[in-house]
């Protein structure tokens, strides 16, 4: 990564200092066409916050869908304006130790690494907003903002910079090409101490019972999930860090059967498994393949990108069930068992499959083992780091909404207003329209009288 930043660097300057030039060079349009290319990457990792917008809304019940819209408009914007100020040097920044970066605060000294900046503030917001699905329907909008706050400052930074900055996983040779550790997995272990934190639902487990709170838009949540297979394309294809003919194609195609087998095997795996095709587990499918090929779509073959997609799509159903049901951490849209199981998967796929280290490729075992060595670093500072910043938090606060917001829904309780407004359509008088719940439907039936006894009248 440090090398492919430096080429960018590079024909940066190259571009300015050929600008007054009569004609301009190979080489500068090579350059030109690297900055284009990731700059359409960022593009389309942005519209990635659309499809997780959508899956979160669609996952989860109506009555939060506004507070899981506002939660994402934030997080990007959080997101890019801290990785300006803080995140970039702590991730880039020459190294202290191996540990973090020391300069390149709102880019100092970085400049000419502006294009960079960008696609890479992508990604911190990514890290973050996988935490915004796993903890919907009953944090406070103002904690999530603090842990936003600390993820994309701080927590997530020291992780890309280990990997991505010439920290101390990159040197002993750690491979994660777009992110299955270093955004996914980051992600998913924020998310799980959180809903640790918080606690489940009300509702969601009684008496032993694990009970089913259904998602109010399975298609809304469809279209997210197409959103995000679209997106990747930018989120892999742009790693690449240029417009390489070669290793592009490559990557989009291994990030395409990856998602596709995932569909397959989760598909195919539930039917087997309760004798019938899961909808909402077969969409999560996609997303595993896509987070099980992140780490090596540049160095696996296609073969290799169907392996790791299939089992990604059958350890998604089981990780779920094992989360939802034996661990009982309620996660709403299953971003855990998606971004965290399969992220583990991804990273140690690397070990397995990659053509030039892999274990099925005669590399031997020790790149599996450095990958299991920074799954397990990764782990442990985000878990500490975060589990420190929530404890700190909870000294002062509850991060949880109170027990009456939770039941009217958190459109209402933080946001004043809601998603749906049912009001509008079922009274076309200018009546004073009742409130949601019971009070509804006996206006409905008040309706309904009202009709009867007209017509008795007319009679």
């Amino acid at each position: 990564m440090k090398k492919k930043i430096g080429l960018l660097v590079t024909g940066g300057l190259m571009i300015g200092s050929t600008a007054h030039a009569q004609a301009p060079t190979v080489e500068g349009l090579s350059v030109s066409l690297d900055m284009v290319w990731i700059m359409v990457a960022a593009l389309l990792v942005f519209f990635m916050h659309a499809g997780f917008a959508m899956v979160e809304s669609g996952f989860t019940r109506s009555k939060n869908a506004l507070n899981i819209l506002m939660k994402n408009f934030l997080t990007i914007s959080i997101a890019s304006v801290l990785y300006l100020a803080i995140g970039y040097a702590l991730m880039f920044g020459s190294s202290i130790g191996g540990f973090t970066g020391l300069d390149g605060f709102f880019l100092t000294g970085h400049e000419d690494q502006i294009g960079f900046f960008v696609f890479q503030a992508m990604f911190a917001a990514t890290c973050a907003t996988i935490i915004s699905g796993a903890v919907a329907e009953r944090m406070k909008l103002s904690s999530y903002i603090l842990l936003t706050v600390a993820m994309t400052a701080l927590i997530y930074p020291i992780v890309g910079h280990w990997v991505w900055g010439g920290g101390w996983l990159s040197e002993l040779g750690f491979t994660d090409f777009a992110g299955s550790t270093v955004v996914h997995l980051t992600g998913a272990l924020g998310a799980i101490v959180a809903v640790k934190f918080l606690g489940a639902r009300l509702g969601k487990y009684t008496n032993g019972k694990v009970n089913v709170i259904a998602g109010h838009n399975i298609p809304l949540g469809a279209l997210g999930v197409f959103i995000l297979w679209f997106g990747w394309f930018g989120f892999n294809g742009g790693s690449t860090l240029a417009a390489d003919p070669s290793l592009i194609p490559h990557v989009i195609t291994t990030t395409l059967l990856s998602a596709s087998a995932g569909v397959l095997a989760s598909a195919f795996y539930t039917q087997f498994r309760y004798q019938r095709i899961d909808a909402s587990l077969t969409l999560n499918g996609a997303l595993a393949g896509l987070v099980g090929i992140t780490a090596g779509t540049g160095d696996v073959s296609p073969i290799g990108a169907i392996i790791i997609g299939l089992v990604a799509g059958v350890l998604l159903v089981e990780a779920v069930t094992f989360i939802d049901r034996k661990a009982k951490i309620d996660d709403p849209v299953g971003a855990i068992a998606v971004h965290g199981v399969c992220g583990i998967w991804g990273t140690l796929a690397v070990g397995l499959f990659s053509t030039s280290s892999g274990l099925f490729y005669g590399g031997g075992v020790s790149q599996l083992g450095i990958q299991a060595i920074g799954i397990l670093a990764v782990s442990a500072w985000t878990i500490g780091s975060v589990g420190l910043f929530l404890f700190i938090v909870t000294r002062f606060t509850s991060i949880r909404v109170t027990k009456e917001e939770e039941i009217s829904g958190l459109d209402f309780a933080e946001h004043g207003s809601s998603a749906y407004e049912l009001r509008e359509s079922v009274f076309s008088d200018n009546s004073s329209a009742p409130e949601f719940g019971t009070g509804l439907v006996h206006r409905l039936n008040n309706l309904g009288g009202s009709t009867q006894k007209r017509k008795a009248k007319e009679v």
